[in-house]
Formats: C-alpha cells, structure tokens, sequence
C-alpha cells in the first residue's frame, strides 16, 4: 500500500510540477504528516525532491528528471489499455495520437506487463453506440474539441426542436462529452451552462478571442447532475394502466430504460388471468400514445382519459383498416 503512493506521490510531482504538501494530501487522500514522511523516504532512495520554502512554495523534482512507468502493477497495465477507444479518439481528430502514446507506453513497460496489456486489448472491445443506432455525423466535433482545448469562443448554428429551428449563439465550450454513442457539447451561453448535441450543429466559426474557463467547473459532476436532472425532468406525467405479466417483462427490450424501470418498480401483483396494474412515467400524451402502442393489446390504459381516448380512437382506426372478413365488417375508408 505504501510503496503504491510512493509511486503515485512521484508521478504527482512528475506530471503536474510543484506541489503544496497540502495539495499532495489531498490528491492522495492522507494526511499532511504521512506526505512529509514519504517525500523523506523517495529522498532517501535517490529521488530528487526538492522543497521550495515561501508562499509560492512546494515540492517538486529536479529539473530534467522523468521516472520510467516500472511503478504499473499488471492490473493497472491492463486497465490502460482497455480504456483505449480508438473510435471516439478518431472522432476528435486524435486517432494518430492515441496510437503513437500507446507505442511510447508500450515501450516503456516492462516486457511481461507490456505483454498483459496486449492480451487484454486482444480479449475485450468496447463497443459505445446502442443495437440499431447509426454513429450521428459529426462534422464539427474536429473544430469544437479544439475550441474546447484552446479555451476559444464559437459562433455557432444549432437545430433544436422548438421554434425557430435554427438559432445562432457564441458560445464558451468547456467540455465534450460522448453518451451512448452521442457526442455532447457542455459550454456557457451568457451567464448559463447549456448542453448541445453536437450532432444538431450546422455551423461553426472558431473566435480568435479567447474565454475564461471556470477555475471550480468539473466536467464529471456537471454531467452527472445534468443527466440526472434530465432523466428527472424528461418524464413530466404518467399513465395508469392494466397489463400482462408478459408485457411488463417485454418493455425493457422496447421502452427506454427509465419508463421501463418505473413501471416495474410500481407493478402491483398479478391476478388469476396474468394481468396487472402499474405506473408508467411519459413525457406527454403524445409520447405515451406512441410507446404504449408498442405493447399491442398487452395493455390497458386507465388513465389520463386524454390518453386512453387517443388508443381508442388508433384501435378503432385499426379495425377499419383490417377487417374481419369472417363476420362481415365493412370494408376500410378507400385511400385518399
């Protein structure tokens, strides 16, 4: 355990330059007196901290000095190479990048982990997207990951799903994020972080001028809570309906993930015929239409009456569409 935050102590120092004790405590997680007993310790074997006094003090190493990666355990070796994405990395411009690191890593490594990494890219593949989706064209993710990188301004052309279609908006990107095979833009319009789908921008002009990124903006927690809000919010209403043991097993293959777990979760128990009654969160009565047909006659909407009305009316649109011939029902209104 020790010899593991040596070396993480090291690589601190190694990659971020001069650090307070206190910074090294935190990104460690302990105490500022086991940071002073381990930097003795890397002095004692041959490492070159040095300590700054003042300020603007702090440790750091000597100027020049680079450790080889002989501190990777064979687990932390295989993780690296798992986590590599080649596709996403292409998408933003880095796939040469990405292979030319892995190379230098590879020969820094010791041959038997080297070996283990190998193995692992061999074995396992990420695979982001959904069944069924087609990657979403991304022509401007190049230009915006490099805005985002440089801290620059954008104007840019964005499609959404209200009126006017198109706006135009100068932007502040702080981030990019890729969601089940989605590319997202996180940035500051005005005073507020907005999120884009980089997918619906049409237009990009990359500003000479450059922007203030926020000291305390973590990209993971914003998005985290953002999703979080998201999926809260997306689901405004809900629908009371009667369904069969059978539906309510079928709806995670066809309803997106929070409906299906909701309704579950609420599922009462079932009668003697099979069926029962649940809760089903939707975004409208349009959106409920929509995904409750999915289940055919499997489901019985109780309530709202305004969604329930909208079944009945498509139920009976069905029927005239296709008659039973052997009672004699008429035949289907003649297409317009």
């Amino acid at each position: 355990m020790r010899a593991s935050r040596l070396v993480s102590l090291l690589l601190l120092l190694q990659t971020r330059g001069r650090m307070t004790a206190q910074d090294l405590a935190d990104a460690l997680e302990v105490s500022v007196r086991t940071v002073y007993r381990d930097v003795e310790s890397l002095g004692a074997a041959g490492v070159p901290v040095y300590a700054d006094r003042g300020p603007a003090g702090g440790y750091r190493l000597l100027e020049g000095y680079r450790t080889r990666l002989t501190g990777l355990t064979a687990p932390e070796a295989e993780a690296l190479f798992l986590a590599g994405m080649p596709g996403p990395a292409a998408e933003l411009g880095l796939g040469p990048v990405l292979a030319a690191a892995e190379l230098k890593v590879l020969a820094a490594l010791p041959d038997e982990l080297a070996d283990r990494g190998g193995r692992m890219r061999q074995r396992f593949h990420l695979d982001a997207p959904g069944w069924f989706r087609h990657p979403e064209p991304t022509p401007h993710l190049t230009a915006l990951a490099r805005a985002v990188w440089e801290d620059r301004l954008v104007e840019m052309r964005y499609r959404r799903w209200r009126a006017p279609r198109e706006v135009t908006r100068v932007v502040a990107p702080l981030g990019v994020v890729l969601k089940a095979g989605r590319w997202y833009l996180v940035a500051r319009c005005g005073e507020q972080l907005r999120t884009y789908r980089v997918g619906a921008v049409l237009d990009v002009v990359l500003s000479d001028e450059r922007h203030p990124r926020p000291a305390d903006f973590d990209l993971a927690a914003y998005w985290r809570e953002w999703t979080q809000r998201y999926e809260r919010d997306v689901y405004r209403a809900q629908a009371r309906v009667r369904m069969t043991v059978a539906a309510l097993e079928f709806m995670p293959y066809v309803f997106p993930p929070e409906m299906s777990r909701a309704a579950r979760a609420a599922a009462g128990e079932p009668d003697e015929h099979g069926w029962l009654e649940t809760t089903v969160p939707i975004e409208s009565v349009k959106h409920g239409h929509t995904e409750l047909l999915k289940l055919g006659a499997e489901v019985e909407v109780l309530e709202p009456a305004e969604l329930r009305d909208r079944l009945t009316a498509t139920a009976h649109a069905l029927a005239r569409l296709y008659p039973d011939t052997a009672t004699g029902a008429p035949e289907p209104d003649a297409p317009r």
